[in-house]
């Protein structure tokens, strides 16, 4: 079975858990998305199969999904207080990222397994 059509969404995920208290930095708009369709399919699979574990998954990935979208708005020369405004933000998490360094730092470095 070939594995090079999960390595984005790995990725993503890696980079989420491993960044989940940064909130300086900046995150590349496919690995935002990546990240945002694994909360939301284990949110789905969780919750059909036991609402008590789904809640544990929503605790275990609240604080990572958040600074997630700090960074990724930080990728757009934004601060982060735009989160606090849900349909705005939206539209700021789809906008390109920055080329070149911005306020918050350089670009985010390509992402290997």
């Amino acid at each position: 079975m070939d594995t090079v059509g999960f390595v984005p969404i790995v990725n993503a995920i890696k980079t989420g858990l491993v960044n989940y208290l940064n909130f300086r930095t900046r995150a590349r708009r496919a690995d935002f998305w990546w990240w945002f369709l694994f909360i939301i399919a284990g949110e789905l699979i969780l919750s059909a199969i036991s609402s008590g574990i789904a809640g544990l998954f929503t605790l275990v990935t609240v604080v990572p999904h958040v600074m997630f979208g700090i960074r990724r708005l930080h990728d757009t020369n934004r601060r982060g207080w735009w989160l606090l405004l849900p349909i705005v933000n939206l539209v700021f998490w789809a906008q390109q990222g920055t080329d070149g360094e911005n306020r918050f730092g350089p670009p985010p470095p390509p992402t290997t397994l």
